[in-house]
């Protein structure tokens, strides 16, 4: 097997993989970085981001992720398309195998893989994904203001999106599949002294409805058979993430749902000269410009580990 050595290598190509590269660059760590099967992470899927500082007048997600990794080469970042197969982090260098047949030795590891939302699995929820359908309400609900939409989920996320949407939609539907919240006591009573909140329990979403300028409603079975519809422009849906860490299972510390557990303040892991950045890591805040930034901390980490070692 065809084997390298690399001092930096950084897994991952979102805001915090390509932030992490830019830094880690500018060092002359020579960071070596593999893309995975979606370049430019999350943010490719997002149609308008309004929030990212730098951007006045907002930029299309393709287009902010485009630009970090023009960034990043402008420094003499190695980018390369590619998808980690297998890692061993029992000794340095650590041993990681790209598409299953090509051999890395990292003297330094970054891992900025992300978290991918879940979705309902609904052929009419994937048509309308970014005309309608998204998983963030803090990324995306400023382009529904005034206007109705539903969250679906009954947990903490599903209520603290409902109750963000209310204070700039007209009507917010909360769909729950179940006959009862799973969120927590204060959430709950969040959602209940919030007047323009209408929960619909027992309702399971059966399509999206739409036309050709995004969705127009929501059509759900109810527990007892029959079926309702709600007219809506937005939904958005809050049934949780799952952390892209199957490769890491085993070798790093992983909290209860997956995400990789990183000393408070730091990006650093168990594993002495492994560091993580990103949704991978942040179960909290998701968001692209705390990306970025835990992407500066850990190639800040790595070059001082570096430095050291």
């Amino acid at each position: 097997m065809e084997n390298e050595t690399v001092k930096c290598l950084i897994i991952g190509s979102g805001p915090a993989g390509y932030t992490a590269a830019i830094y880690t660059a500018r060092a002359n760590l020579s960071p070596v970085l593999y893309e995975g099967l979606e370049p430019g992470g999350q943010l490719t899927t997002t149609t308008e981001v309004e929030n990212f500082p730098g951007y006045p007048e907002g930029v299309a997600g393709p287009q902010l992720m485009a630009d970090m990794r023009k960034q990043a080469e402008r420094f003499g970042t190695d980018i390369r398309f590619g998808m980690i197969t297998q890692v061993d982090l029992s000794q340095r260098p650590f041993r990681v195998i790209v598409d299953g047949q090509k051999e890395i030795l990292a003297d330094s590891l970054i891992i900025a893989t992300g978290a991918t939302a879940k979705y309902l699995g609904l052929e009419s929820e994937e048509r309308y994904k970014g005309q309608g359908v998204s998983a963030c309400a803090t990324c995306d609900g400023f382009f529904y203001r005034g206007q109705d939409v539903a969250v679906i989920g009954g947990g903490d996320s599903a209520c603290e999106e409902a109750t963000y949407l209310a204070t700039i939609c007209r009507k917010v539907y909360l769909v729950v599949r179940k006959n009862y919240l799973r969120a927590s006591k204060a959430m709950q009573q969040r959602v209940a002294n919030t007047p323009n909140l209408e929960i619909l329990f027992e309702h399971t979403p059966e399509e999206v409805l739409g036309d050709a300028n995004g969705v127009t409603g929501l059509r759900m079975r109810k527990s007892d058979g029959s079926e309702a519809t709600v007219e809506i422009t937005g939904m958005f849906v809050a049934i949780g993430h799952h952390p892209n860490t199957e490769l890491f299972k085993g070798q790093l510390d992983l909290d209860e749902t997956g995400y990789i557990k990183t000393q408070p303040g730091t990006s650093k892991t168990n594993i002495e000269g492994v560091f993580a950045a990103g949704d991978v890591q942040d179960p909290h805040y998701r968001q692209a410009i705390t990306a970025a930034g835990s992407g500066c901390i850990a190639a800040l980490d790595c070059e001082r580990f570096l430095l050291d070692a």
